[in-house]
């Protein structure tokens, strides 16, 4: 027996409880299937857990800090890791638990767990339950990619889910990856109070940022402690009595870094190898990414995908705002396009980077002219204040249109101050619109119309 349904989501993370939800709304009978916890990679293994362990961090850092604000703490500041799990547990029940009862709540939504696998054109089974629906709608995410690696399988490697899992500090951890997930596991490790080494490949951190980032985040990190090898081109493992060790081929320093957990923080993978899409004849990329349009459906009418595994975007918010544009194209005949959107970000280090558009890099390869405005954050008044001068602030101009194309604000605030960039670039509206803005003082926002009127041009 088939059991049919008038449409079908598949995954419960950021993009498809809402999209059930509005589906629902108008009418639909939806299912919704989830092999594993409801939520998604946010909620479970991303956004929820990893920035409340940084808000942890960031509290025992500052408690270290006190007597630069003039605050005595007696005693050593000593970390309970199971009290940090703990917090962080809860919150991620809490938000997991509320969005299941809230889907099982819906009318016309029926929440099935399970994996789905195709076994037709428009048919899928769950287990011995089979369901069809004249539209699909893919949301099953990605994970971790565990590279191949000499000695890898030797080892007990943690990955950005697993190290969730912690409730002592590690010794001494080695990250394999200087990427986002990498960099951040590794400062707020740091501050728990384990020894950290990052090991990277190439030649600098977080490669496709502009490199007046990669080397803020690199002095950020060493002067907290944390060794960085570069430069790492032959990356291999073995168990030792004391612990794991990572060999590392690079231009100067000891070949092999002996620690107690490694962190491999290399890439992620789309959850798309065991879903059955070569029967429903859905065409994925080289790196197994269902490929789509730029209103997200698939080379099959009626089968659309959103989230991590269209390779649109690896973000919670880019996934919502997958969610946003179906559901808008479907219901309310909106013609939205993935390619309309802003593309923006944070590295939520301490203190974060926020990032909106192009960086200089990918202006200048585009073969435009580009004016840029920056300024350190020792000379934001509200960095001063709190004392948090780390960082800089810089606006990229477009010298023909007048337009802001892109951004950074890397200090504290970033993650929320970049939001004026957005905006800006999303409303296509002249550089100069922003720049004769008034805004609130002491604030870092204050300083992005400050900084578009000292556009000086980029250097060839």
């Amino acid at each position: 027996m088939v059991e049919r349904f008038d449409a079908i989501v598949v995954g419960a993370g950021q993009a498809g409880p809402s999209l059930a939800a509005r589906l629902a709304s108008e009418g639909m009978a939806v299912a919704i299937v989830e092999r594993h916890h409801f939520g998604g990679t946010c909620v479970n293994t991303g956004c929820t857990p990893t920035k409340a362990m940084v808000a942890s961090a960031h509290a025992a850092h500052m408690a270290r800090r006190a007597a630069d604000y003039g605050v005595e703490i007696s005693g050593t500041v000593t970390i309970d890791m199971a009290a940090v799990k703990d917090r962080k547990d809860k919150m991620v029940e809490k938000s997991r638990t509320g969005l299941e009862r809230w889907l099982g709540g819906l009318d016309k939504v029926s929440p099935i767990r399970g994996h789905v696998r195709f076994i037709g054109d428009r048919t899928l089974a769950v287990g011995d339950r089979h369901i069809t629906a004249p539209r699909i709608f893919l949301n099953v995410g990605g994970r971790a990619v565990v590279p191949d690696y000499p000695g890898v399988h030797e080892i007990e490697a943690l990955t950005n889910s697993t190290i969730l899992d912690l409730d002592t500090v590690p010794r001494h951890l080695v990250v394999v990856g200087g990427g986002y997930v990498g960099l951040e596991f590794a400062q707020m490790f740091r501050r728990f109070g384990s020894a950290v080494t990052v090991i990277e490949r190439g030649d600098r951190l977080l490669k496709r940022e502009d490199e007046d980032t990669s080397e803020t985040v690199a002095a950020l990190l060493e002067a907290e402690g944390i060794e960085l090898r570069l430069n790492a081109d032959c990356v291999a493992f073995s168990q030792e009595t004391e612990g794991p060790t990572v060999k590392v081929d690079c231009t100067e320093g000891a070949p092999s870094v002996a620690g107690s957990h490694v962190l491999l923080a290399v890439g992620r993978r789309p959850n798309t190898d065991d879903l059955g899409l070569d029967v429903a004849g859905i065409v994925t990329d080289e790196r197994d990414y269902i490929v789509t349009d730029d209103a997200l459906e698939t080379n099959v009418e009626g089968i659309w995908a959103l989230g991590d595994c269209n390779g649109r975007g690896a973000f919670t918010h880019t996934a919502y705002n997958d969610y946003e544009i179906v559901a808008g194209n479907l219901i309310d005949g909106a013609g939205r396009a993935v390619t309309d959107r802003t593309q923006a970000y944070a590295l939520y280090t301490d203190p974060p980077l926020g990032r909106a558009g192009m960086t200089v890099a990918e202006a200048k390869a585009a073969g435009r002219r580009v004016l840029i405005g920056k300024r350190p954050m020792t000379r934001v008044a509200r960095a001063t204040e709190k004392g948090e001068t780390t960082g800089f602030m810089k606006v990229i101009v477009d010298a023909d249109s007048e337009r802001i194309i892109g951004g950074a604000v890397f200090g504290v605030g970033g993650d929320e101050a970049v939001h004026v960039l957005v905006d800006a670039i999303q409303s296509g509206a002249p550089y100069t619109a922003l720049r004769d803005t008034m805004h609130i003082h002491p604030t870092v926002s204050e300083l992005i119309p400050t900084i578009l009127g000292e556009l000086e041009p980029v250097e060839d």
